[in-house]
C-alpha cells in the first residue's frame, strides 16, 4: 500500500501527519510526504511550531498514478496554502479522476473544494467548513467519519484530532491495508 500524504512547507497540524502516517507504516504500507517545494515541511501544534519533516517528493516530481490512496491532513494554514498553489490542486484532483481512495481530516476539505471534487458528496470536516462545503454542492455531516462512495474516488472525512483513530480505521480499509 503506497500512500501520498500532501502538506504545505508550513502549517500541517502535526498529529494530523504523524498519526496517520504510523497508521500506514503499522499496517505494513509505505508513506511519502509530498509538497509543493523540496526540503522539510513545518508543523504545528495548533498555532505553535512542532517539529520539522523531510519532504520525500514534490508535486512536480510525483502523481496519482505512483500510489494507492492520498491523505490530505489539515491544521488551517496548510490546505489554505495547498489550494492555492496549482499544481498541488492538480495531484488531488488526478486522484479522482483515477478513482483512487482520498482521505481528509480537519480543514482539508479546503483543498477538495478548490478541486472541484466535492459536488454531490457527503462529508464532514472541521465544522467552520460546513458552509463552504455546502457553497461547493456537498452535504456536510457532523460525523466522527464519514466515507463516501458516491463516484469511483471513495473519499474519507473527518473532523477533529480527536476523531483520528476511526479516521486511521476508516481510511486503512478503504486504502486496501
Amino acid at each position: 500500500m503506497r500512500v501520498a500524504f500532501l502538506v504545505a512547507p508550513e502549517g500541517v497540524e502535526q498529529v494530523e501527519l504523524t498519526e496517520p502516517w504510523k497508521a500506514v507504516r503499522d499496517a505494513g504500507g509505505d508513506p511519502t510526504l509530498v509538497s509543493t517545494a523540496p526540503g522539510e515541511i513545518q508543523a504545528f501544534d495548533h498555532l505553535d511550531k512542532a517539529d520539522t519533516f523531510p519532504v520525500d517528493r514534490t508535486v512536480s516530481e510525483t502523481g496519482a498514478a505512483d500510489y494507492d490512496g492520498l491523505v490530505l491532513p489539515g491544521g488551517v494554514a496548510n490546505p489554505d496554502a495547498l489550494r492555492t498553489d496549482p499544481a498541488a490542486v492538480s495531484f488531488v484532483k488526478g486522484f479522482f479522476d483515477a478513482g483512487k481512495p482520498v482521505a481528509a481530516i480537519c480543514h482539508a476539505p479546503w483543498t477538495l473544494i478548490e478541486a472541484d471534487v466535492v459536488r454531490g458528496r457527503t462529508l464532514t470536516s472541521w465544522p467552520s467548513l460546513r458552509t463552504d462545503l455546502r457553497n461547493a454542492g456537498a452535504t456536510w455531516v457532523d460525523e466522527q467519519v464519514k466515507v463516501c462512495t458516491a463516484t469511483p474516488s471513495t473519499l474519507i472525512t473527518s473532523r477533529k484530532p480527536d476523531d483520528l483513530n476511526a479516521f486511521c480505521t476508516a481510511f486503512l480499509k478503504e486504502f486496501g491495508s
